[in-house]
């Protein structure tokens, strides 16, 4: 057991843990349970890969950088409740991101400000309470939007303009035909049963 425990101890010890938390093995394949409940923390802190379960209860955080999360890839559990949430659209990331991974705890996420929300759980947020969010899309999707546009538009108008010249050539094929038969073609023209 001393020697398995050893094998554990440099994964937790290693600078991984965070100081203002405490780490705890949950196994050797398991990862970690990173407990930073009560301590005050107005950010959140950088916490272990290895992270599975993490409790955040009870301090000082208002919101998490987009992003920030992405880097636990085996966190299974997490307690956020009891943080002043500050729920504009810089909270979206932390809605979607909870609602993916744990959806009891976005229930027990609860909005401190602005006044319209508070005390409202996130997983009740509407996309109307949250604001007008458009200005969190990168510039460069709009960009990229727009020039799609453009270019669907192109093909459509290509698209027609070819359907119509394919049309207009069939007739001046035919008409050409016609015309080259002279006045015998007129002939046959009066030879030649309608019903034909």
């Amino acid at each position: 057991a001393a020697g398995f425990a050893a094998l554990l101890l440099p994964m937790v010890r290693g600078g991984e843990c965070p100081p203002s938390c405490s780490c705890g093995s949950l196994g050797r394949w398991r990862g970690l349970h990173v407990d930073c409940s009560s301590r005050q923390l107005r950010a959140l802190p950088a916490l272990p890969r290895h992270t599975r379960s993490l409790d955040l209860r009870n301090n000082s955080l208002s919101r998490v950088p987009a992003g920030t999360l992405d880097s636990l890839p085996s966190l299974e559990h997490v307690d956020m409740a009891g943080n002043p949430w500050h729920c504009d659209c810089h909270v979206l990331y932390l809605k979607l991101w909870l609602q993916d991974l744990s959806p009891p705890s976005l229930g027990s996420v609860r909005c401190a400000s602005p006044a319209p929300v508070r005390m409202k759980a996130l997983a009740e947020l509407t996309g109307n309470e949250l604001g007008m969010c458009k200005r969190l899309l990168p510039v460069r999707c709009l960009e990229f939007f727009w020039r799609d546009l453009i270019l669907m538009a192109g093909a459509i108008i290509t698209l027609l303009l070819a359907a119509w010249a394919l049309k207009f050539s069939r007739k001046l094929v035919c008409q050409l035909n016609l015309s080259r038969y002279g006045p015998r073609s007129r002939l046959l023209r009066r030879r030649t049963p309608k019903n034909h």
